[in-house]
């Protein structure tokens, strides 16, 4: 059996609504609205890093605060909107950080209605991936608020906008273009501009883990150049959906429980006969 087909069988066994949970993927799926989706996954991205749990838990606190419309929330941000957020916290960001994101995503959406028409603004389709756009998106949004400070740019902010020209894998952001491009049971699929073979995998140190004993890359460190290493290397099995498997693998460790270590039970793994350690 080619590890095409064993991928496959993992998509279709785990690329269902149920397993959504708990990833923070689930928040985009509680809105009726595209508008609001739109909003949450942008947030519900930039706030997945830490534990599974306390990522849960904060989303579940900012989108209190914020209300039945994000949307609306974002369009009609002021001082007593920052002031709700103010105490709010995950981990090393700040709600004056999550503020001064939502005030530039007031002016994206002044001007352009939405998020997908400001990115497309940057989005080639004959780059060969969206590297060059997520770039644009990051540096036009930073320039923005520096343009109103002086030039300076705080670096809570600069966290949940990371450059890819800076060698960041820029899992997040990729893991909300995932989420926005892509159409099926898990992916909500909102933006039609964008050609999901240009899609690069969101790469963190588990999936990276994971492609490495997989032999999909040969990378000792979690970068850019990882990303797009395992990224090519699933665009040969599936050219024209790359990141298709994705949310199947990371449900190998999630639900699983694959530590990327060789121990009991590995070899009812469906992807053990791939496996390095085996």
């Amino acid at each position: 059996m080619q590890i095409k087909d064993v991928l496959g069988k993992l998509y279709d066994k785990y690329n269902h609504h149920r397993f959504i949970k708990p990833d923070p993927l689930q928040f985009v799926h509680q809105y009726p609205h595209p508008p609001d989706m739109e909003i949450v996954a942008l947030l519900a991205a930039v706030l997945a890093y830490g534990r599974v749990q306390q990522i849960q838990k904060s989303l579940m606190d900012l989108l209190g605060r914020i209300g039945d419309s994000p949307a609306t929330f974002v369009r009609n941000f002021d001082k007593p909107r920052r002031k709700k957020l103010k105490d709010f916290k995950h981990r090393f960001t700040t709600g004056d950080d999550i503020s001064d994101l939502l005030m530039l995503l007031k002016k994206v959406l002044s001007r352009y209605g939405s998020i997908q028409e400001f990115f497309v603004q940057g989005y080639n389709p004959g780059d060969r991936n969206v590297i060059a756009a997520l770039s644009k998106f990051c540096d036009s949004l930073l320039d923005m608020y520096a343009k109103t400070h002086n030039g300076l740019v705080p670096r809570g902010l600069s966290y949940l906008l990371p450059k890819p020209a800076a060698g960041s894998a820029c899992k997040r952001l990729n893991l909300f273009l995932r989420w926005m491009v892509r159409n099926d049971e898990v992916d909500v699929g909102l933006w039609k501009s964008i050609d999901k073979a240009k899609l690069i995998v969101p790469v963190d140190v588990h999936m990276g883990r994971l492609c490495r004993i997989l032999g999909l890359h040969n990378q000792k460190t979690v970068s850019l150049t990882t990303a797009m290493k395992i990224t090519e290397s699933f665009a040969e099995i599936e050219p024209a959906d790359p990141v298709k498997y994705d949310f199947a693998l990371s449900r190998v460790g999630i639900l699983d429980g694959c530590t990327a270590q060789l121990r009991s039970g590995c070899e009812l793994c469906e992807l053990f006969r791939f496996c390095s350690h085996r």
